[in-house]
């Protein structure tokens, strides 16, 4: 097939895949003159485009001459790496995409060293050329580091770079070229048909198709996207689905559809080598194979790489339930993880110590709190615990994930830093100073150390420091870690809460909550500056009286309140609370509402000091 490529586009978060496909789409001439087009037409999720960040893999098609490109656009991000995993099966080469300033962070190592690991030849592109901090050279002289630290062959290393401006739809093969914001991507698109190969295969051979997406359409039901690796795959032909557990199943293609822009386009016969999406397999799941019913090939299932975090999803049991979500039941939390399961790889979920309670494992903190976001817009409520580490048991040893940290910050705040990451048992491996007045360091730290941290190295920071992460593997357990150092002003009473009340309160600590807002016992309304939690009249009024006082007139100024996003809330939560999710509402609650039944926080951290003496 030598009119066809396939590529993926991969990078660490934010460096610019998806405007860099954007510029590709619009050069291609794939777009109609007249039509309308948003920035980064390939973020279609309302998430993607208020974060700014791609979650899901997703693929498209432009012409070059004659010559057809798919491309599959991956997320940067590393909780969603079992999305980029699944998208490298489907193609024959990658676009490896390093901004020339911040040059190659952890998801760059973790992408590449993917797709060397399955023998793609990679085209580097350096964007964002036209910064002032562009510094190409250095950043090259990196990504070469980097490849020889992957121990990447020779033919791996033997690979074009271009500098590209991707807002600006520029590239050359010339670092001083798209500087200037002028130009075309004509010689990325030469680039990519001399370096990555046609697809292999013989289109008279035994079928086989690879499934790496799902998606559903109300009329057509469910559709499974994936590449004809082998044979021709024809409308209306038998086939046999190979299942995760190797049985083989026959279903009936009833319509394929390939590629073009954002569109797709009805076919009756797909080749081998191309991307398909295929109606009529109702049962099938990502990783299963499409193979011949006569004479069956069925390929190896996908895998990936096992989750690390885990999370209670439970239902809304607080005293507020059902005044804003229409589904609150535990079978509506069943269908709808269930659900999940079927279009995502790296999500796993088991039943939890109650009935109406479930155990979410993901990647972390950001893949979950994507769900649970989904799940509160589409009408849910529902309670969600404290994250927690994936723990294996392997020869009698206790094993906890680690993962790599990069922080890149001011010089002035290492000290600070460096504290903050020690009592999480953070160990530093690396520090390279580029001379501009920020510090680039590298650790190893416990998956769970990371809980919580990205929120307390901004404030230590003042909102200056970048932090990124990756898996790195497993280590012997390291013993309890220790507890949130702050209590929570928890509210004893039901009502809604006042200015008066709040006034006499906040010099206790920071208030999360503002007047006129509804509250029940066991709702948390702030952080205690100590240790310990305390109970807290938040619905207190002002008593009137005839007397008059000296200080009757005094205005009451309340110091402004924290609000928590969802992220944050759960970064917040101790062991002993939930975080109350409503398609309007988040809210931080002890699992005990009733105080008298509530064990005291200082139980909780003696019994924790008592722990780590043993």
């Amino acid at each position: 097939m030598p009119n066809l490529r396939n590529i993926a586009i991969i990078a660490h978060v934010d460096h610019g895949k998806t405007t860099l496909v954007d510029a590709m789409l619009r050069q291609s001439g794939i777009f109609r003159e007249n039509a309308t087009l948003v920035d980064r037409v390939m973020d279609s999720n309302d998430l993607e485009r208020e974060r700014g960040i791609t979650i899901l893999a997703k693929n498209t098609a432009l012409f070059f001459h004659d010559t057809k490109i798919n491309i599959v656009d991956t997320p940067g991000h590393s909780d969603f790496g079992g999305e980029v995993e699944r998208a490298l099966r489907m193609v024959d080469g990658v676009l490896l995409l390093v901004d020339a300033s911040e040059g190659p962070l952890p998801q760059t190592r973790y992408v590449l060293q993917k797709a060397l690991a399955a023998k793609l030849p990679p085209v580097v592109v350096l964007n964002k050329i036209d910064r002032s901090d562009a510094r190409a050279a250095a950043v090259l002289d990196e990504i070469y580091s980097l490849f020889i630290d992957l121990d990447a062959t020779e033919d791996q290393l033997d690979f074009p770079v271009l500098y590209c401006n991707a807002k600006a739809g520029a590239a050359h093969r010339e670092p001083e070229g798209p500087a200037a914001g002028k130009g075309t991507l004509l010689p990325l698109f030469e680039a990519i048909l001399a370096s990555i190969p046609s697809p292999v295969g013989d289109p008279e051979g035994v079928l086989q198709v690879q499934v790496t997406n799902l998606d559903y359409n109300d009329f057509l039901g469910r559709i499974a996207i994936g590449r004809v690796f082998n044979g021709t795959v024809r409308r209306g032909s038998d086939v046999a689905i190979s299942k995760l557990s190797g049985a083989l199943v026959p279903a009936k293609l009833t319509k394929l559809f390939t590629f073009r822009g954002l569109e797709r386009d009805e076919a009756d016969a797909v080749i081998c080598g191309d991307m398909v999406a295929i109606a009529g397999v109702e049962d099938i799941q990502i990783g299963e194979s499409i193979t011949s019913l006569e004479n069956p090939a069925p390929l190896e299932p996908l895998l990936v790489d096992e989750p690390t975090l885990a999370m209670v999803f439970t239902v809304n049991t607080g005293p507020l339930c059902g005044r804003e979500g229409t589904l609150v039941t535990s079978r509506d939390l069943r269908t709808r993880l269930t659900k999940e399961l079927l279009t995502n790889v790296s999500i796993r979920v088991e039943d939890g110590e109650t009935t109406d309670s479930f155990r979410v494992l993901g990647r972390g903190e950001l893949q979950l709190a994507i769900l649970i976001e989904t799940m509160r817009r589409e009408g849910y409520e529902l309670l969600v615990g404290k994250p927690e580490i994936v723990v294996r048991n392997a020869g009698g040893r206790k094993l906890e994930p680690q993962e790599l940290l990069v922080v890149d910050c001011p010089e002035t705040f290492i000290g600070i830093l460096m504290e903050g990451l020690g009592t999480r048992r953070g160990e530093m491996v690396k520090m390279v100073n580029h001379g501009s007045g920020r510090v680039r360091l590298e650790f190893r730290i416990p998956s769970r150390g990371l809980i919580g941290l990205r929120s307390q190295l901004l404030t230590d920071t003042r909102g200056t420091a970048l932090i990124h992460s990756i898996f790195d593997g497993w280590i012997d357990y390291g013993g309890e870690m220790a507890l949130r150092p702050t209590g929570a002003l928890v509210a004893d009473r039901p009502g809604a809460s006042t200015a008066f009340a709040l006034w006499n309160v906040q010099e206790r600590g920071e208030m999360f909550i503002g007047p006129g807002v509804d509250v029940y016992e066991g709702m948390i309304v702030g952080e205690n500056a100590r240790e310990a939690d305390m109970d807290v009249n938040i619905t207190k009024e002002k008593k009137q009286t005839n007397m008059r006082a000296s200080s009757a007139d005094e205005a009451i100024r309340l110091v402004p309140h924290r609000d928590l996003n969802l992220e944050q809330a759960i970064e917040f939560i101790a062991d002993d609370e939930y975080v109350e999710i409503t398609p309007k509402t988040i809210r931080l609650r002890k699992k005990i509402l009733d105080s008298k039944k509530r064990p005291r926080r200082w139980q909780q951290i003696r019994a924790s000091q008592e722990v780590k003496a043993e």
